[in-house]
């Protein structure tokens, strides 16, 4: 499984909203920043997640691959961002 995934299934996030969560993801990386806030995370295990995430970028590729959404608009998005 993938560490981000796993991460949010030990806090008790459901499928439906890590899926909620990878689909805002890949719409607008804003509105999931919202949708993390509002799972009830302790800030530091956020912490912790972003570290990995920042660490290996590759991990958000791999749960959306896994989640079986749509990675090309993960990257539309990001290019979004970057402009």
């Amino acid at each position: 499984m993938n560490p981000i995934i796993a991460i949010l299934k030990e806090h008790q996030v459901t499928d439906a909203q890590i899926t909620e969560l990878f689909q805002a993801l890949t719409e607008n990386p804003f509105a999931a920043m919202a949708t993390i806030g509002q799972l009830g995370i302790p800030p530091e295990k956020l912490q912790q997640l972003m570290a990995l995430v920042m660490q290996n970028p590759a991990l958000i590729k791999e749960a959306v691959v896994e989640l079986g959404l749509d990675f090309s608009k993960v990257e539309a998005a990001k290019a979004q961002l970057q402009q």
